[in-house]
């Protein structure tokens, strides 16, 4: 009883500090997104310019066939935007609760891992925004005009749009954590370099499944996410053969 009641206050302390830890966070979370709804009409303006490119100034527009449709994406919207918004505090109260638990050769190994995950994910949404969105949305297009004597126009949903855009800024920014991935796997010991360059014919067709998966059935769209995720995966292997030699050198001076 005496080494229970021992271990009792510790892990008390530890539940007390996570309370906090995400009562913070939530907070930080409904602040973002009260600001964000607020801008929300100017926010979805900037998600759907992709779409004005690919119609052309002053040509199509958005629908909504549900009365309450047009509120809900507004709040969908702000959620979407609050949570990127937040995420450098969230970020740091995960860290503020993990990190004393660490050893210090650990926090500085990890640290540039948790740098490198908000920058990846926005390289890949910038690239589904940038590039990939203008040009399928021109693809789906062009299936606009007279087909056998009927006319064929688009009219996209509101609700639908939205979710096709966020299904691409998701699609892509995670995708792009790949290489964060296989080098925290490679440093837990779970797969070696060997490994990974053994199996780069299995990379190369795993990451057109999960092309084929996360974006839509156009093989545009595919290729754009695929060939992304192979020279990822070749430079995760380049970014591990470093930090390989890195240890190698520590462990040579360790040992002399």
């Amino acid at each position: 009883m005496s080494d229970l009641d021992e271990t009792r206050a510790p892990l008390m302390d530890h539940l007390v500090e996570l309370r906090g830890r995400l009562i913070r966070s939530f907070l930080a979370l409904l602040a973002a997104f009260a600001v964000c709804f607020y801008f929300a009409e100017h926010i979805f303006s900037f998600l759907a310019q992709p779409l004005v490119t690919a119609f052309g100034p002053g040509e199509g527009k958005l629908v909504y066939t549900k009365l309450y449709e047009a509120f809900f994406v507004e709040v969908r919207v702000a959620f979407f935007a609050a949570f990127f918004v937040a995420f450098p505090i969230i970020a740091n109260q995960v860290w503020a609760f993990v990190a004393p638990g660490l050893y210090a050769k650990e926090r500085r190994a990890f640290l540039p891992f948790l740098i490198a995950t908000p920058v990846l994910f926005t390289l890949g949404g910038a690239l589904a925004y940038y590039v990939v969105m203008p040009t399928a949305f021109k693809f789906f297009l062009g299936y606009q005009g007279n087909i056998g004597g009927i006319e064929q126009e688009a009219l996209p949903s509101i609700g639908e749009y939205l979710s096709l855009v966020m299904h691409f800024i998701l699609a892509f920014g995670i995708a792009f954590l790949l290489p964060v991935l296989l080098m925290l796997l490679e440093r837990a010991g779970l797969v070696t370099r060997a490994q990974l360059v053994k199996g780069r014919r299995y990379a190369i067709l795993v990451a057109f499944v999960i092309a084929a998966v996360a974006t839509p059935p156009d093989v545009l769209s595919q290729f754009m996410l695929a060939v992304p995720l192979i020279l990822l995966y070749e430079l995760s292997l380049i970014a591990i053969w470093f930090t390989e030699r890195r240890r190698a050198r520590q462990s040579e001076a360790e040992a002399g």
